[in-house]
């Protein structure tokens, strides 16, 4: 396969675009260490004050608690899901299976701010009280549609012909789903819980109308920017995040490249 050249134009574009992206990640990481209420250069000085406030702080504190375990709690209950609608419509023809494709995906045009408005008429109707339980059900209807779309992909390239032959051998349906279906799959499952769980740890519009009287910690994030000497705290706080959801990217775009790998070689060996 012949590769493109690089081009002046195409460095000049990566250079921006990375700038772009990257550079306000980069000016929250120095404004953490800046000795200084105020968000402006130069800066006042170097300290790491603001980390140790950060930790002290048991609201703040509570608030990521609160995140992560509704984080996990939704993206796994997502994943569950995600997972069975990949097997279902890349393993099985049925009536309707383009109307239920076009349903599962409307969450990821349906704008969230649009989504949390309906479903906080939906809990006020029902007479369901906000709480975090009500945050982690908008989280999963917002991720599924992500983990079918990730598991689906690794579905699609795996070869069909290992399932028919477990099944010759003597093997049962759920048999091979266990043995050969989902070990093939895991990785896209774990990439897929991954990108659920920061997409749940990151998102504020369905958990400002959702909450209840435990924020997460997008939502209390936001009630502190009305207090200038707390911005600071915000400020560390919001690049810790920063920091760690692109890590997780990251290790979720390698995991599920990871898993693609060996089905790759054992194509292009194949005769």
């Amino acid at each position: 396969m012949r590769r493109g050249k690089l081009t002046s134009f195409n460095f000049w574009y990566f250079v921006l675009f990375t700038a772009a992206l990257y550079l306000p990640i980069l000016l929250l990481i120095v404004f953490s260490f800046n000795d200084a209420q105020a968000l402006i250069f130069p800066l006042q000085g170097f300290t790491t004050r603001w980390y140790g406030e950060m930790v002290r702080s048991t609201e703040l504190v509570g608030s990521v608690w609160h995140s992560i375990v509704m984080g996990v709690l939704s993206s796994l209950a997502a994943t569950i899901l995600g997972t069975m609608a990949a097997i279902g419509v890349v393993r099985y023809k049925f009536p309707g299976r383009g109307l239920f494709v076009a349903v599962a995906a409307m969450p990821l045009v349906i704008p969230y701010v649009v989504l949390a408005v309906a479903m906080l008429l939906l809990f006020s109707q029902l007479n369901i009280p906000l709480s975090l339980w009500t945050v982690g059900l908008g989280h999963v209807i917002i991720n599924i549609p992500l983990v079918l779309l990730i598991v689906a992909a690794r579905l699609i390239g795996m070869e069909k012909n290992l399932e028919e032959a477990a099944m010759d051998l003597g093997a049962t349906y759920w048999s091979t789903l266990l043995r050969v279906t989902l070990p093939i799959a895991f990785p896209a499952m774990v990439a897929a819980f991954l990108t659920s769980f920061t997409t749940s740890f990151d998102e504020f519009a369905l958990a400002f109308f959702l909450i209840g009287p435990e924020p997460t910690l997008p939502v209390y994030i936001y009630s502190q920017l009305r207090f200038p000497s707390r911005l600071p705290i915000v400020v560390t706080m919001a690049s810790v995040i920063m920091v760690a959801s692109v890590l997780m990217i990251v290790f979720s775009e390698y995991v599920r490249h990871w898993g693609s790998a060996p089905a790759r070689s054992r194509s292009e060996g194949a005769p």
